[in-house]
């Protein structure tokens, strides 16, 4: 399961959002599916780096499943992890030095 959000903007100024997500009908599935609208909410260049974008997007999707009523599972929790850990490391392997505090704990293993 995964998703992708993306906008265009045309000459005249208009702005499209899109989003590529599953239905919703799981924890996890709602997790991936605010994600992806959290990318639109928070906005693209409100971060400077990708990491912190990332991180930033799960943050906002795990407190709007909060306030619906839907706690985050194991399942959720781990893939949270997981695609902060791997955003941290590509971060890592393409040169950033000065990695955020919060992001710290997402660094990979010595």
């Amino acid at each position: 399961m995964s998703g992708c959000a993306w906008q265009v903007t045309y000459r005249d100024g208009r702005v499209i959002r899109w989003i590529e997500a599953p239905v919703p009908r799981t924890p996890l599935s709602l997790a991936i599916f605010l994600h992806e609208v959290g990318h639109h909410v928070i906005g693209f260049d409100r971060f400077k780096r990708r990491c912190e974008e990332e991180f930033h997007v799960w943050q906002w999707a795990l407190h709007e499943m909060r306030r619906l009523g839907v706690e985050p599972d194991e399942k959720v929790q781990r893939r949270f992890e997981r695609s902060m850990q791997y955003a941290v490391d590509k971060a890592l392997r393409r040169g950033m030095k000065d990695l955020p505090v919060p992001l710290m704990q997402f660094r990979p293993a010595a």
